[in-house]
């Protein structure tokens, strides 16, 4: 609980951003805009979707702070705020479409499947601030594999899961946020959680370490090396390369999109990162002046001592990342 002397000092910040002050406001807000941002990207999938609505939460929040009551804190009003920009960006049609194969001079093997969530985009670690944590462990609940189980959820079920199980909203809050009630958030946490079983993988397995894996996999992947890549995967492997919605599942037909790929004569240069809790490389195409263009970002799934997901997307998130566009050639 907050002392009494921090509560007079929001009551100053908060008359003083209803007369105009914008580095009041922006001193009330500014606390709790990273961990908004995580929220709105977990509902929505989107980095860029994210920024949005946080940018139309915190201008919704400043034009209206003249009808802050104080019956809630600041932080609860900010995540009401932002739960009804997002639900409303769920309901849009707008979101990002579907492309087609781009990656020249490989014909892709038949897909496993078509996947419906082509918006998803990877959040970078280096963003990602400590915060609550309730019925998941952090990673999990910034995982690829939940983010996207998530969206396929009904948009209300998605708030309400979030809200309660991983920030860790009383559920009355949670029913002010959504002019509910404490029974309908109750039921829409129950059918949110049964949902997101039937959906998402099993727990992986513990990984002792995930830096020989990951550097025998950036050896196979910069050298071509058909046989090693193909060594670290699972058996049932899963592949998918938003925005393109063919998905792969299985060692088998994982090693011919591969074998495409480097038949192809196409090699690259990984740059290691972190995306979603999880070991990621900016991708570098080698062109024939020796420059390096980039070209997506790979996120990995371990499982284990094996690699049992790759989510390639392409170049529009190595800014986020602070990667260049290109690499100078090498020397």
């Amino acid at each position: 609980m907050g002392t009494a002397k921090e509560g007079d000092v929001t009551a100053e910040l908060i008359e003083r951003a209803r007369a105009g002050d914008g580095d009041a406001f922006r001193e009330l807000t500014e606390p709790h805009r990273g961990e908004l941002h995580v929220y709105c990207y977990r509902m929505l999938g989107s980095f860029q979707d994210a920024e949005d609505a946080l940018q139309e939460t915190l201008l919704a929040a400043w034009q209206g702070l003249a009808g802050f009551e104080g019956r809630a804190s600041i932080r609860t009003w900010l995540y009401r705020i932002a739960t009804n920009r997002c639900l409303n960006a769920r309901r849009a049609a707008s979101r990002r479409p579907a492309q087609q194969w781009n990656i020249p001079d490989v014909a892709p093997p038949e897909p496993t499947r078509l996947g419906g969530v082509v918006w998803l985009e990877p959040y970078p670690d280096a963003l990602l601030e400590s915060g609550p944590e309730t019925r998941y462990e952090r990673t999990e609940s910034i995982s690829l594999a939940f983010v996207t189980a998530l969206q396929v959820l009904p948009p209300r079920q998605t708030a309400v899961l979030i809200l309660r199980d991983v920030l860790g909203f009383p559920a009355n809050e949670v029913a002010g946020m959504l002019d509910s009630t404490v029974d309908s958030v109750n039921s829409a946490l129950k059918r949110a959680r049964a949902g997101l079983e039937r959906r998402r993988p099993a727990p992986a397995a513990a990984t002792p370490s995930e830096d020989p894996i990951v550097a025998r996999f950036a050896r196979a992947y910069e050298s071509g090396d058909l046989d090693a890549l193909v060594a670290l995967l699972t058996d049932d492997v899963f592949v998918s390369m938003p925005p393109m919605p063919l998905e792969y599942q299985g060692r088998e037909v994982v090693a011919r999109l591969f074998a495409g790929i480097f038949r192809a004569g196409r090699r690259f240069d990984l740059v290691p990162t972190w995306a979603n809790g999880q070991p990621a490389f900016g991708a570098y195409l080698r062109a024939p002046t020796g420059v390096r263009h980039g070209v997506g970002l790979v996120v990995l799934t371990l499982t284990g001592d094996r690699i049992s997901a790759m989510t390639r997307f392409d170049d529009v998130p190595l800014r986020w990342f602070s990667l260049p566009p290109s690499l100078p050639a090498a020397r």
